[in-house]
């Protein structure tokens, strides 16, 4: 199957001669794409707990769907870890737009190996970037 997709291509302007450009998509199948920001502050475990935030992969707009999303938490106590899922579908705010909920837990790591739960809900829909 194949679906048209149309975007564009930015140098990043990094040194990294293999991740050296970013790739956004402004449409799928014709529809126009979005994005939410996602950020929170993961549950305290091992003594301490890690801060977040990003933006989910793009989404079609008005047609029902979810997001994928990957960061980095902040570096506390010498580590990071690993955020990634999907999120829930959308879900419609009074005026207009929708947020998605979304949860999960981090990868494993620290000196003393642990994962911290997060969960919270996207902002609104912004026209991807």
């Amino acid at each position: 199957m194949k679906i048209p997709v149309t975007g564009f291509v930015m140098n990043s302007g990094g040194d990294d001669t293999h991740h050296s450009h970013k790739l956004y998509i402004t449409s799928w199948n014709g529809t126009p794409v979005h994005v939410h920001a996602l950020s929170g502050i993961t549950s305290i475990n091992d003594g301490h707990s890690h801060e977040y935030a990003s933006w989910t992969a793009p989404a079609p707009t008005g047609v029902p769907h979810v997001h994928g999303y990957h960061t980095v938490t902040s570096f506390n106590q010498g580590h990071t870890h690993l955020i990634q899922g999907t999120t829930g579908p959308a879900i419609n705010l009074t005026g207009g737009g929708h947020y998605h909920l979304f949860e999960g837990f981090t990868t494993v790591n620290g000196t003393h190996p642990h994962s911290h739960a997060y969960s919270g809900r996207t902002g609104n829909e912004v026209s991807s970037m």
